[in-house]
């Protein structure tokens, strides 16, 4: 019968090394560290400078291994698509960065992967929140506006599902 170990890190997006908090963890376990680190580095070069949830799980008899990778938080994917360190201290008077529409789909289609939403409109609404929240215009307007003409149809030609 096989033995698995499962490891959980968070790693920065394509930038995982053999060094901790991968090599103290995997190297006991006699795998080939350098090609995990090889193989999570090509599964989060997209999320290249965020922190993104990595999961390896090792058969411990046959040194065969599976990486399974996260998504990063949806201010994660706001920030880096808006080129922001983080959001408003005083969100909904001071604004520190602007989305495209089409910037708020591509988040939406990544999170997609991860988020069990009954629509597309719904996910794209979600996306929208937390740019409210954050202090990120949509489309150089204040999000709450986009929100609605999104509600309204006015996007339904650019989000088709």
């Amino acid at each position: 019968m096989a033995t698995k170990k499962t490891f959980n890190f968070i790693i920065d997006g394509g930038k995982a090394t053999a060094g901790p908090p991968l090599g103290p963890s995997l190297g006991p376990l006699g795998v080939n560290v350098p090609m995990i680190v090889d193989r999570i580095n090509e599964l989060t070069k997209e999320f290249a400078g965020m922190r993104v949830p990595v999961k390896v799980t090792v058969d411990v008899d046959t040194k065969e291994f599976e990486v399974e990778i996260g998504i990063p938080t949806t201010s994660a994917l706001i920030a880096k698509e808006a080129k922001i360190e983080k959001g408003s201290s005083n969100p909904g008077r001071e604004y520190v960065g602007n989305l495209a529409f089409d910037q708020v789909i591509k988040i939406a289609k990544i999170l997609k992967r991860k988020v069990k939403v009954g629509s597309f409109k719904g996910l794209i609404l979600q996306v929208i929140g937390t740019c409210v929240s954050m202090g990120v215009k949509v489309d150089n307007k204040p999000p709450k506006e986009v929100t609605r003409l999104v509600k309204e149809g006015i996007y339904d030609e650019k989000i088709k599902e």
